[in-house]
Parts: C-alpha cells; structure tokens; sequence
C-alpha cells in the first residue's frame, strides 16, 4: 500500500490528496443537511384557545412533536384549553421540531386567604386578583374609614387569614361607608347592657372602638356600660353631636350603675 504511494510523482499524490479532502467535505455537508433537515421548514399552527387533544392533532398531522410544559388555572376558561404554545403561531420553523403548550388546569389549585382588614377596596382588588380570587359582593357597614375593609366573608361567614380557597372563589368584603354629613345628637348608653348598646347603636350607624371590661366581668354582653366617650353632655352641659360612622369607647361592669341625670338617662 506503502509502495503505491511512494511509488507515484508527488504532485499526483497532493492532488489526490486535495480531491479526496474535497469528496469527504462534501460528504460531510449532505449528511448534516439530511440529518438536520436544512431547507425543510414548516410554519406553526395557532392553537391557543383550542383544546389539547384539538391541539395535539393538528400539530400531528403536521409531524410536529407535542409536550407539555406547564399547567396554570385561568377560571374563565374551559378545563384542558391551550392557554400559551412555544413557538408561537405563525413561527417557521424546521420539521420535527417539538411545541410545547401550557394547558388549563382541569381542577382549581388552592390558595391561602389573606388578611384584608384594613385595606382599601382597590388594593384588596389587586391582592385578590393576584392570588387568583375575586371580589364578589361588597356590603356597606357605617365606619369612618370610607371604602376601608372591615371584614372578609364567603358564604355568609367570615374567613380567617390562612384558610384554604380554592382559586377563582369569590369574596365578600365589609366596607367602610365613610363618616356621615348630618350630626345627631350623642346617644347616652349608660346603664345598658354591651348587647342592648351594641344592636343600637350599629342601628343608628355608630361603632365601638375600644370596648374595657372590668375583672369581675365574665359575660361581656350581658355587662353593664357605666362609661362612655364621647358623652352626651359636655363640660357645661350641652348635648354633643356626633355622626354616623364614628365610634364610641365604652367600660363594662358586672353590676348595673344608678342613673343619675334623666337628661343623660338612654330611652328606652
């Protein structure tokens, strides 16, 4: 073998040696564009909206591959639906190539609720939609803070901070209604009992803020109020106003006080 190399001029061996570089280059370049598929290209279908087995049997009649790549949940939309494929519709792309599509969750995930108390209605929105709830009915409750919330609620009862929910339930938030323009006159609650005060006064758009019992109390709605702020009558006995959304403080009793002043005496 040797020989027939060494045997032949040197300017013929360079040259068989340059025209066999070439043929294995060549070789090289149509393997590659055969197994690459170079110049074989097809265009992507759109089938965001279409159901996964929709999805999954045009991209294979296509000869693309199908997979998964991720589930969210979206409750405006039906379980099973294509919410996001990559590449996208209209893409050209080689043949074989694999789409990976994100798909609608067949059951809703569970989130925890937050605590919304305190919040104003537009940021109580966003943290809602955030986490996937909504806010469904809004109820209006007498309190200074307009438009603040003052309680949370599904199904007619409050929800405590952490509790499960599954995503895309709707909320119930308590809101404030703001301090009213019209004054009336303050309320004397002394002598009442916290329940009997309490059920008035919320009738009348009035709350209580800071509510002191004291150590002999062991029922605090059947206590007895034997201090209130603000009084009905102040310093030189004139009856002070007061406007619905506010609030009172009030100190509780086991035993009932005396009234002492009719004027100041709540009717009953």
């Amino acid at each position: 073998m040797f020989k027939f190399i060494t045997g032949r001029p040197l300017g013929i061996n360079i040259v068989a040696g340059v025209l066999l570089a070439i043929g294995i280059f060549a070789l090289f370049i149509l393997s590659l564009k055969l197994i690459t598929h170079h110049g074989n290209s097809k265009t992507v279908p759109t089938v965001v909206g279409k159901t996964f087995d929709e999805a999954k049997s045009q991209l294979d009649k296509m000869g693309f591959d199908v997979e998964i790549q991720d589930s969210i949940y979206i409750d405006t939309m039906p379980p099973l639906t294509v919410i996001k494929q990559f590449p996208e519709g209209d893409a050209t792309v080689k043949v074989n190539r694999k789409v990976y599509l994100t798909i609608n969750r067949t059951v809703p995930p569970f989130v925890e609720m937050p605590n919304l108390v305190g919040y104003s209605l537009r940021s109580a929105e966003m943290v809602l939609k955030n986490m996937g709830l909504r806010i469904g009915d809004t109820i209006y409750r007498p309190d200074f803070a307009r438009n603040s919330v003052l309680q949370q609620m599904r199904n007619g009862s409050t929800i405590e901070p952490g509790t499960k929910l599954q995503m895309g339930s709707s909320i119930t938030l308590v809101l404030g209604t703001g301090v009213g323009e019209t004054p009336f006159d303050v309320p004397n609650i002394i002598g009442l009992t916290y329940g009997e005060a309490k059920s008035f006064i919320e009738s009348i758009g009035l709350t209580f803020f800071s509510v002191r019992t004291d150590p002999d109390v062991k029922d605090t709605m059947n206590a007895f109020i034997y201090w209130q702020n603000p009084k009905r009558l102040d310093e030189l006995g004139t009856v002070q106003h007061i406007r619905s959304g506010q609030t009172m403080d009030v100190m509780l009793s086991a035993n009932k006080p005396a009234v002492v002043d009719s004027i100041n005496h709540f009717p009953k």
